[in-house]
């Protein structure tokens, strides 16, 4: 079972909106999809640009570098299957955003 780390308050991370977060040496991008959130690692795979600060679409972030777009729920390039970057489980607790980075 992994280990949930407490990263935010929920009342921090608005619906349609993204953040990123430090959780041990790593950044990690955080975003919330009308009530839900999810977490993925903060680096584009093509500038390394962060992703938390891309602007999202229902649950396409875009890049804000170069315009790669992201589904936060897989962590996948849009329209390419198979190929993306690594997300993490998260939960919410008593109001606060947990994740765990394995």
């Amino acid at each position: 079972m992994p280990d949930f780390v407490e990263v935010l308050n929920q009342d921090r991370l608005l619906p349609g909106k993204g953040t990123t977060v430090m959780v041990g040496d790593k950044n990690v991008a955080l975003f919330n999809v009308d009530g839900t959130v999810y977490a993925m690692d903060d680096s584009c795979l093509h500038t390394g640009a962060s992703l938390g600060m891309g602007k999202l679409e229902g649950k396409i972030v875009t890049c804000p570098a170069h315009g790669w777009r992201y589904d936060v729920t897989t962590g996948e390039v849009a329209h390419v299957k198979g190929y993306g970057v690594a997300t993490y489980p998260v939960k919410v607790v008593d109001g606060k955003i947990l994740i765990a980075v394995t």
